[in-house]
């Protein structure tokens, strides 16, 4: 946007992220705010799995570490250049903990041995929005997407997604109603 590329943003929905591990949860981490968390999980040396991908998520963990004032390292922090299923599989098999959007989490909760410790704190929101372009090739429909997004069925269909399966939906719509 900055650099004049996009010509309008907007705010189409939301989600989150979770930090989850084991339920006996060694390093007493549920219910802190994230970062205080994740500062228990390195004093503690407790099994944190990254995905360490350079993923949206991935870059989501890496902040919250810095604002926690931590840099893992050490033999606690696995790193495994590996997606978020992978991630979830391992956290669970080590009794680790691990950064997980709730989607992805709750898809595959039923083979893991992983609770949700966090979660409802600010730096674990994870806002989308449409970007229209300034010049492209079809410039009428990325700004046709853009509106049936931000438009009462498009919200409508995010506000609902996933809520039959998970007994929730999956995201927030936060487009502002016409």
């Amino acid at each position: 946007m900055a650099e004049g590329h996009g010509r309008e943003r907007t705010a189409i929905m939301a989600n989150d992220f979770v930090l989850v591990g084991p339920a006996a949860d060694p390093a007493r981490v549920r219910g802190q705010p994230v970062t205080d968390a994740l500062r228990s999980i390195a004093h503690a040396a407790a099994p944190f799995v990254s995905r360490a991908d350079d993923s949206g998520t991935h870059a989501r963990e890496r902040s919250l570490w810095r604002e926690a004032g931590v840099e893992p390292a050490g033999t606690w922090y696995m790193e495994i250049g590996q997606g978020m299923g992978e991630a979830l599989r391992i956290a669970s098999e080590r009794a680790g903990y691990t950064i997980s959007d709730r989607a992805t989490y709750l898809a595959l909760s039923r083979s893991l041995l992983l609770d949700v410790l966090v979660e409802g704190d600010d730096g674990l929101r994870n806002v989308y929005s449409v970007i229209t372009t300034a010049r492209g090739r079809n410039r009428t429909g990325a700004d046709s997407l853009a509106g049936w997004l931000a438009g009462a069925d498009g919200q409508r269909r995010i506000g609902t997604f996933g809520a039959e399966q998970f007994g929730r939906s999956l995201f927030e719509p936060l487009a502002p109603a016409d």
